[in-house]
């Protein structure tokens, strides 16, 4: 890749989960407004998504919302919290039908087996959801002995991902996270003998002391667990965020270039094993239902990333989880213990959010489209959305993304370049009017 390239786009820009990104979110949107959204999906059907913030230890390279917690009392309380978000969440839409189930974390599996199914069992009381849904749950392959296969298995889950990272040893050492080829290979064999044979693996690029060579091999090691997809991520390195990523001397991370070769390298490999690669970071094989979706048209992106289910709607429960709801975006409290204490007292938990524009809305749907599909006919949607389209055209500036030929335009749409697909994001960045592409707020973009 052109070196003046890398140099070009070695800024921040944000991974476009969302958009308004949660960048954008105010504490203006509070629990009055999530209650009446919920309403709303009364008679509809929305995603569910579990947040369970705690883990055995703390990963020095996680970005995501959690901590080290192992103290019965405190998970005692969190499953209770959940226990009373989940029953408010049904008092405002008792005619809610669950498109998919999502649990993430941290590690969901650090309530243990007992708390699972206990949360498990009161969501099929509440709600329902059809008999080929998507329910699906992130495990840690170092602690997921026989007991918690049971319990995952006792609450309808039929996909598993499997957090992996890297299988490097030296890679694990520079990451706190020490993790054999055998605890993963383990635990897909304890999950597979209870019924569970659906599995995505997680590998990230870009960690520290991580090579080009160490990563192949982890490539190798990954492709022979056969998953049914790979999500493989670039290590975002946030320490004004995530003080722990402190421990990871920055002396240690890949440089750009190495980074653009690691992205090809993943490419190269997983298509050559037989995986189609779908969006930004994820590969799934030929006839698996996100490969479907993608090659339908059908596909999009929320907070959990890319998702083949046709229901948009997301309900988050949980601390720091995010709902999208037609009318706007909500995100719950993120410390744990005000989360509890808030979800006790009135059974919502809401800090923040943000309530969708005209003007919001068809910059996700264009945003959504080039995420999943590398193209958009943004004639079609300024028509939906009822947008003069040359109106709209004045506010996007992608000449740099011309010349650089990082993209297609024509008068229907725009198109990325086989070249412009490591720059998706930057792409995205060029129909958000938020994006000012400043220091401290988002990782980079490479």
């Amino acid at each position: 890749m052109d070196p003046a390239l890398l140099a070009a786009y070695d800024r921040p820009v944000p991974r476009y989960t969302s958009y308004p990104t949660a960048a954008q979110f105010s504490p203006a949107v509070g629990a009055a407004e999530h209650a009446a959204w919920l309403r709303d999906l009364n008679d509809g059907a929305a995603v569910l998504y579990l947040h369970v913030p705690f883990c055995r230890a703390l990963c020095w390279y996680c970005a995501c919302n959690t901590m080290a917690m192992s103290r019965p009392g405190t998970l005692d309380s969190y499953a209770d919290a959940l226990l009373r978000e989940l029953e408010a969440i049904a008092r405002l839409a008792p005619a809610l039908v669950l498109g998919g189930i999502q649990w993430g974390g941290g590690t969901p599996g650090q309530l243990g087996s007992e708390r699972l199914r206990s949360v498990g069992r009161r969501i099929a009381e509440l709600f329902d959801w059809p008999s080929d849904a998507e329910i699906s749950l992130e495990v840690d392959p170092r602690h997921c002995d026989s007991e918690l296969a049971a319990a995952i298995a006792a609450i309808s889950v039929n996909r598993v991902s499997l957090g992996v990272q890297d299988f490097d040893e030296t890679v694990q050492a520079a990451i706190n996270r020490r993790q054999s080829l055998e605890d993963t290979a383990g635990a897909i064999d304890r999950l597979k003998a209870v019924g569970v044979n659906r599995f995505n693996i997680d590998l990230v690029y870009g960690l520290p002391s991580q090579t080009l060579a160490s990563l192949s091999k982890t490539l190798d090691l990954a492709i022979g667990l056969a998953p049914d997809r790979f999500a493989v991520f670039g290590y975002a390195h946030v320490p004004w965020m995530k003080p722990h990523q402190r421990l990871i001397d920055p002396v240690t991370l890949p440089g750009n270039a190495v980074r653009a070769g690691m992205t090809q390298l993943v490419s190269e490999r997983l298509l050559a094993a037989g995986y189609r690669r779908i969006g930004l970071d994820h590969y799934a094989r030929p006839g698996d239902r996100l490969e479907r979706a993608w090659r339908e048209g059908s596909l999009h992106r929320n907070f959990q990333g890319y998702v083949a289910d046709g229901t948009h709607s997301v309900v988050g429960v949980g601390a720091s989880a995010i709902s999208s709801l037609p009318r706007g975006f909500t995100q719950n409290i993120t410390d744990p213990a005000g989360y509890m204490a808030a979800a006790r007292a009135t059974g919502l938990a809401t800090a923040r959010g943000l309530a969708l524009t005209r003007d919001d809305h068809l910059r996700g749907a264009i945003i959504d489209h080039v995420m999943c599909q590398g193209s958009v006919d943004i004639e079609a949607l300024c028509r939906a959305h009822r947008v003069d389209r040359e109106a709209f055209m004045a506010s996007v500036d992608l000449r740099a993304l011309e010349r650089d030929g990082l993209v297609r335009v024509d008068d229907a749409g725009l198109a990325v370049t086989e070249a412009g697909r490591p720059f998706i994001r930057f792409v995205c960045a060029a129909f958000d009017r938020h994006y000012a592409g400043q220091e401290g707020r988002h990782s980079r973009g490479l």
